[in-house]
């Protein structure tokens, strides 16, 4: 029916405004006990073959929501009903901030992607948590954590360590994003020492709980393999709990427009199915190098169940879907769950 019906007008309307307009119409068909019930049985797809237990925590099946498009916690429990095992709320800020200028996303229909500069838009953290002690669903909750655009480097491990203690009461495990493309200067935050210091801080506050959670590092595609040798170095010496890998993409390549309609578009993280090589490429090389010493979310380019097995025969040990859910619809979630299932049989 999405695909069918709604995507076509959907697609449209600006991009922007149809991620909002999905929110209304989520909350709107998921209000009452009527539509759950039948957004369960159009999407949920429940199996034994399909649990996971995974950096401590049991998941009902592997296949996630990335973060970036329930930023403010708004509609997790509505998209708890459509067959997720996990979603990953955030990009999220100590402050709040509107990000960067409009327009900031663009559709690339042709390539099945999508160019984004949204700037870690959200309304800052404690409204987020706010939304989060009213969870009504049972699915996983992990809670990906950032900077202001306006905090310098140097300081940066101020608002991480805020966004943590803030978020730690209402996640279920905790994402390190110092790799999108879409703040300035946060990439540079993956240089060895920087991050280095910038985890070890983290660890020190969860060690000092009274049970710690899962913390994980979101990497981009654009790191070289020195570069992902020193994540698996940084990852055994801060004893963090896995990686997601990858973010989205600075490159430009494969994509089938001139380069005249990419520059239009100018900056932005790109995502979708140009990214589905690299991005399983790096989950394969961190786990082979590593000799398998830790968990990968694998995420990026995901459009169809053949990309989910792919990316779990490279090793990942849980998938997210971004880009392809929005091309493809939620019935892409029982798709892939069918898929893996049928895989073991």
């Amino acid at each position: 029916m999405y695909k069918t019906f709604l995507k076509p007008y959907l697609f449209r309307l600006d991009p922007e405004k149809a991620h909002y307009l999905t929110f209304d119409l989520l909350k709107t068909g998921l209000r009452n006990g009527l539509g759950r019930a039948i957004f369960r049985a159009a999407y949920k797809y429940k199996h034994p073959n399909l649990e996971r237990t995974v950096f401590g925590i049991k998941f009902k099946n592997p296949v996630g929501l990335a973060a970036g498009l329930d930023k403010d916690a708004k509609v997790f429990n509505e998209l708890g009903e459509l067959g997720f095992g996990f979603i990953e709320i955030g990009t999220l800020t100590p402050k709040a901030q509107p990000g960067n200028d409009k327009p900031r996303l663009f559709r690339l229909p042709n390539d099945a992607a999508l160019i984004n500069r949204m700037g870690f838009n959200n309304e800052g953290v404690d409204a987020a948590v706010a939304r989060l002690r009213k969870k009504r669903t049972d699915v996983i909750i992990g809670g990906n954590i950032g900077k202001n655009k306006v905090t310098p480097n140097e300081q940066a491990t101020a608002d991480y360590e805020y966004c943590f203690q803030a978020l730690f009461d209402v996640v279920d495990y905790f994402v390190v994003n110092v790799s999108s493309p879409n703040t300035p200067n946060l990439r540079e935050l993956q240089d060895k020492e920087p991050l280095k210091a910038l985890l070890m801080r983290l660890q020190q506050l969860n060690n000092a709980k009274a049970k710690r959670k899962p913390l994980l590092l979101k990497i981009a595609p654009d790191l070289s393999d020195s570069q992902l040798d020193d994540i698996i170095d940084i990852v055994r010496e801060t004893r963090i709990d896995g990686i997601v890998a990858t973010n989205t993409t600075i490159a430009r390549e494969p994509l089938s427009y001139s380069k005249n309609e990419i520059d239009a578009i100018g900056m932005g993280g790109l995502s979708g199915k140009p990214l589905t090589k690299r991005s399983t490429e790096v989950i394969s090389y961190l786990k082979t190098k590593s000799g398998n010493a830790f968990p990968v979310i694998g995420v990026g380019g995901i459009h169809c169940p053949e990309d989910a097995i792919e990316k779990l025969k490279a090793g990942a040990d849980l998938i997210q879907l971004y880009t392809g859910f929005i091309y493809e619809g939620p019935g892409l979630i029982k798709a892939i769950n069918k898929a893996i299932v049928e895989q073991k049989r």
